[in-house]
C-alpha cells in the first residue's frame, strides 16, 4: 500500500470513528431529551461533543506520525495524541461546568460515556472489516 493510500485508509478509519461517536451522542441526546427535557439533552450533547472534539484533534496528531516506522516514535506519537485528547476533553468539560448553570451531571456523563464507548466499537468493527 502506498503512502497516499495508507493516509486515505487512516483518515477513513478516523472518519468512521467520529461518525459512530456523533451517532452515539445524538442517540443519548434524544434519550436525555425524552427523559429529562432540554437541559438534560444539552448536557448529554456537551458531554458527547467534548469527546468528539478531543478525538478529532487526536486523529490529526496520530495522522501526522502515520509514516513513522520506528516503534519508539510510533508509541510517542500515540501517547501524544491520547494526552492531547484527554486535555481537550478536560478543558471543554471544565468550561461546561463553569458556564452552564443548568447542567445535568448524569446526562453529561452518559453523553461522554456513549461517545467514548462507541469509539472503541467503531475501531473494533473497522478491524473486522479490513
Amino acid at each position: 500500500m502506498s503512502g497516499q493510500q495508507n493516509t486515505a485508509a487512516g483518515m477513513s478509519l478516523y472518519s468512521n470513528v467520529l461518525r459512530w461517536q456523533l451517532m452515539a451522542t445524538a442517540a443519548v441526546t434524544l434519550i436525555a431529551y425524552a427523559v429529562g427535557g432540554l437541559t438534560a439533552a444539552l448536557s448529554a450533547f456537551m458531554g458527547g461533543v467534548s469527546v468528539v472534539i478531543g478525538a478529532w484533534f487526536a486523529a490529526r496528531i496520530a495522522e501526522k506520525g502515520r509514516l513513522k516506522t520506528d516503534p519508539t516514535a510510533v508509541l510517542l506519537n500515540l501517547l501524544k495524541a491520547e494526552a492531547v485528547k484527554i486535555l481537550i476533553i478536560a478543558i471543554i468539560l471544565f468550561v461546561v461546568f463553569k458556564l452552564y448553570q443548568a447542567l445535568v451531571p448524569f446526562a453529561l456523563i452518559a453523553g461522554l460515556a456513549a461517545a467514548a464507548l462507541f469509539s472503541g466499537a467503531a475501531l473494533a468493527k473497522s478491524q473486522v472489516d479490513v
